[in-house]
């Protein structure tokens, strides 16, 4: 056995000491505890979850995957049904004469008040 080992072994007041000094420096418990409070030490020696990678990317990336899916679509790889059923009520609207409705622009402007 190394002498370090058996140093930790001695019960000499610096040897205890040294002991508690080498386990506060390497981040261990520095004095023998009980088993409820190992636990505790190991709950918080632990990496916070919020900072664990499963967390942090469990959402895919949507802005990244949308602008890929708008490329694809242009290219005819992906169908999006949602926005070809848009476009195509749009299309309509103004097949019928119904301008596309401007931002900020209200219904009751374009309305003729009988008088």
């Amino acid at each position: 056995m190394s002498k370090y080992v058996n140093l930790a072994n001695v019960t000499s007041n610096y040897a205890k000491r040294m002991n508690r000094l080498s386990n506060r420096i390497f981040g261990e418990v520095a004095r023998t505890t009980t088993v409820r409070s190992m636990r505790v030490v190991k709950l918080f020696s632990a990496r916070p979850i919020n900072k664990t990678p499963e967390i942090v990317e469990y959402y895919p990336r949507l802005r990244e995957t949308h602008g890929l899916m708008k490329n694809l679509r242009m290219y005819g790889l992906f169908r999006d049904e949602h926005q070809d059923f848009k476009e195509e009520y749009q299309r309509l609207r103004e097949l019928r004469g119904k301008p596309a409705w401007k931002k900020g622009e209200k219904k009751k402007e374009n309305v003729k008040v009988l008088k």
